[in-house]
């Protein structure tokens, strides 16, 4: 006898799995004073690297607001041959340059230098006058030029070197062959002669022969009586 086919059972129903949602409670006063706190000290911390940041700017900024140090090393002025120590004015201290490269670390150069390329102003006021800046500084008789000269009386100071290194404005008056320290310019020396030096129209109160020469600065000594108007930049021209 045939056994009868048995009819298969309708498929079972599947559902889709449900996602569970937990209600989330409010926080307790103790959870939110515990947040609050933890909100704040992190502000803190933020608030304490952002004036770190901002002290290491400012004590690595001159007085040009241009970035880097300020100051350099002194120059060794008892090295230093034929040096003027009188009043202005002062010539270009020409006589004894060559005796003075040396001990300040510079060359004979053959052509101007192009690797550093860069120019500062300096006005000197004496008792409210303006003294001229001499012509040819660092330029020795047609024969060679150092990386720190002058051109004209315009005061501005060529800074051009075939080496990559920094330069300071002691070593321009050491190629000016005028004697400059913290307390003496020439023959001017404190306390007996009062002598303020400024960068950008900012006083500089280190040893301006440590100032490092940077782009673009205006650099003014005011001897004896100030001037009325302390110069606070330059109008350089020429692509200079």
């Amino acid at each position: 006898m045939a056994k009868k086919s048995r009819t298969p059972a309708p498929p079972r129903k599947v559902q889709a799995p449900q996602r569970r949602v937990d209600r989330r409670q409010p926080r307790t006063t103790e959870e939110r004073r515990t947040l609050w706190i933890s909100v704040a000290f992190a502000a803190t911390g933020i608030a304490a690297i952002s004036v770190v940041v901002l002290v290491f700017a400012l004590t690595n900024n001159n007085g040009g607001g241009k970035s880097g140090p300020t100051s350099g090393s002194a120059v060794d002025q008892s090295k230093l041959v034929g040096l003027q120590t009188g009043p202005a004015p002062w010539n270009a201290g020409l006589d004894h340059l060559p005796d003075r490269l040396k001990p300040l670390g510079l060359s004979a150069l053959g052509a101007e230098g192009e690797v550093v390329h860069i120019h500062q102003h300096l006005d000197i006021f004496v008792n409210g006058k303006h003294e001229p800046v001499p012509a040819l500084i660092g330029i020795y008789d047609g024969q060679f030029l150092t990386q720190l000269h002058t051109h004209d009386t315009s005061g501005i100071m060529h800074v051009e070197s075939p080496t990559k290194r920094t330069f300071t404005l002691g070593e321009f008056f050491g190629v000016w062959g005028v004697r400059l320290t913290d307390t003496c310019i020439g023959g001017y020396c404190k306390p007996k002669t009062a002598w303020t030096m400024y960068v950008n129209g900012a006083p500089f109160t280190g040893d301006p022969s440590t100032l490092i020469l940077k782009r673009h600065q205006e650099i003014v000594f005011a001897i004896g009586k100030r001037p009325k108007t302390i110069p606070s930049s330059y109008a350089f021209t020429g692509g200079l």
